[in-house]
């Protein structure tokens, strides 16, 4: 499977101006946790939004998965991407499960929690990094990457490129050729240009509900597989088919002040209605809570009694009847 071309214009910049860098490699401060034994997959079932068992399906299983654990009530605890590392049925399961970093030891109570009587040991990698990798041919990444754990695309959208799993102090130009160090604050800005939520940030724990935060649209739910915590809130939502608000990219055509927008800042509409609610950001892009119906309308957050103007859009990449 290889990714398109990406469609950000400020990293196909990024990679012509370093003297034409193969791929971006961004460092990304989110955690790996290993979750090992012939268990795994059915314990880690019961707690994610997605179907694990495909991580250990015979055939063509997939390298990578994305998901949610969820509260009782339905809501995010934590976003996860996890990373298939047994190479057959044969092998015992391994899975590397990446998580914001700052919640590393509540994943862990969480998981263990649940664990009871499982066959599967839980413990972090620290020995292990976490890269981005984006770019504008995919040809150009190594079909099998001799130094790197693992190098899959990112399961969440085609337009967030590739995850990179390496030993710490790997030497990237040896496992991606031409490829060249970014700085972190530009792969944030992507992924807010492109409305991709990750971390507590952007999805509050116990606030944030999964189906608005597009989950569905990033490949993280499955309507098809057996009972998890929290599924009997998402399921009915999804068959009533209405939801109102969700997660989308916003840019502000002025610079922030200084100070930044605070997070769960009131979003208004020109009239003063109630619009939503922004997460978080970087620059002059963010990524807000907001009411479908006023998406295309101007917006504004009021701050120390002045109005900062901002504007929101739906990503290409969504599906196409998505925002109607």
């Amino acid at each position: 499977m290889l990714v398109r071309a990406i469609t950000a214009s400020g990293l196909r910049r990024w990679c012509r101006s370093q003297r034409g860098a193969a791929a971006a490699c961004f460092p990304l401060g989110r955690a790996l946790l290993g979750v090992r034994g012939t268990e795994a997959a059915v314990f880690l079932q019961g707690l994610l939004t997605n179907d694990v068992t495909q991580l250990v399906a015979a055939g063509d299983a997939p390298p990578s998965l994305y998901a949610h654990a969820l509260n009782a009530q339905g809501r995010c605890l934590y976003d996860v991407i996890l990373y298939r590392l047994h190479r057959s049925t044969a092998e015992e399961p391994h899975i590397l499960l990446e998580c914001d970093s700052s919640i590393l030891d509540s994943i862990q109570k969480h998981l263990k929690l649940y664990k009871i009587r499982r066959k599967v040991t839980i413990a972090p990698c620290p020995d292990l990094s976490l890269w981005a990798v984006i770019t504008e041919d995919a040809s150009s990444l190594p079909k099998c990457a001799d130094q790197a754990l693992l190098l899959t695309p990112d399961p969440r959208a085609e337009v967030m490129g590739w995850r990179l799993i390496a030993k710490k102090g790997a030497n990237l130009s040896e496992i991606i050729p031409g490829s060249q160090v970014g700085d972190v604050q530009d792969y944030h800005r992507h992924r807010y240009k492109q409305g991709i939520p990750e971390g507590v940030k952007d999805l509050p724990p116990g606030v944030a509900l999964p189906l608005e935060s597009n989950l569905a649209f990033m490949n993280g739910i499955s309507f098809t597989k057996g009972c998890y915590i929290g599924q009997e809130l998402t399921a009915r939502t999804h068959h009533m088919g209405v939801i109102r608000k969700r997660l989308l990219p916003v840019r502000f055509p002025a610079a922030p002040p200084s100070a930044g927008i605070p997070e769960g800042a009131e979003i208004l509409t020109e009239s003063g209605k109630r619009a939503g609610k922004f997460r978080a950001g970087g620059g002059e892009f963010g990524i807000a809570l907001l009411r479908l119906a006023h998406v295309s309308e101007p917006l504004c957050i009021e701050l120390g009694g002045d109005r900062v103007k901002l504007s929101a859009s739906t990503p290409e990449w969504w599906p196409k009847a998505a925002a109607k």
